[in-house]
């Protein structure tokens, strides 16, 4: 479903992929998150996935409400503290996906897919 307010010039309606899009660059600038992680479901096996298709480890849902819930897949840095990591995704990433759409984030749920030892 893609999101849609009405303003006094007309409808805004924003795709999911761009709001997917935008989440995925917030989140790849978070400190500990190495990438975003797709998920064969079939094998089990978890890839880190190329700056170019972030989108494929973040699911998007918009309510009737027009309140978004995202779902992260991440693969997270060696050596750091998983909750403060998420705790920093969750913040930044509500914080500037409200600025930048206008809609209310309503949950963020994060899946530490792997962790990967950064050079």
């Amino acid at each position: 479903m893609k999101g849609s307010m009405s303003t006094d010039l007309g409808i805004i309606t924003i795709s999911p992929d761009v709001i997917a899009k935008y989440a995925g660059s917030v989140a790849v600038e978070c400190f500990g998150i190495v990438g975003m992680a797709a998920v064969n479901m079939k094998d089990g096996l978890v890839k880190l996935l190329k700056r170019e298709s972030l989108t494929h480890g973040i699911q998007i849902e918009i309510s009737d409400e027009n309140s978004i819930t995202l779902n992260f897949h991440v693969i997270v840095a060696y050596g750091v503290n998983i909750l403060s990591v998420s705790d920093n995704l969750m913040n930044n990433v509500k914080y500037k996906v409200e600025e930048f759409t206008g809609m209310t984030v309503d949950k963020i749920n994060i899946f530490v897919e792997g962790v990967r030892v950064i050079d």
